[in-house]
């Protein structure tokens, strides 16, 4: 499982019959960035996740690859290998808080 920023969306007009209706996002999972280990980065990498849940554009979701995808009752039978699998209200890391939703949102509110 790992902790992804949703970057942008795909529409795929052609597609297999158990795909049809499911949205697709493109999800780049992020780290703890080092040293200071205060806030989350990049990893550098991207992915084509598919979503359960209603995530959008801006929004760190947790992600699940692999084998994995294919657990939950919604996807069991859909050839994925990586689905949204929560979106996610806050980060925490040793008693500090490295990413808060409601920040985040505040932020873009305000045009920064």
């Amino acid at each position: 499982m790992f902790v992804a920023k949703v970057t942008g969306s795909i529409v795929s007009t052609q597609k297999v019959d158990s795909m049809r209706g499911q949205k697709l996002l493109v999800v780049e999972p992020f780290r703890l960035e080092q040293p200071s280990r205060n806030q989350l980065t990049t990893t550098g990498r991207t992915f084509v996740a598919v979503d359960m849940l209603g995530a959008g554009v801006g929004d760190f979701v947790l992600i699940s690859q692999g084998s994995s995808a294919r657990f939950t009752p919604e996807t069991q039978k859909l050839p994925i290998d990586c689905v949204v699998i929560g979106i996610v209200d806050s980060v925490n890391i040793e008693k500090q808080t490295v990413y808060h939703r409601q920040s985040e949102e505040s932020s873009t509110a305000r045009g920064q």
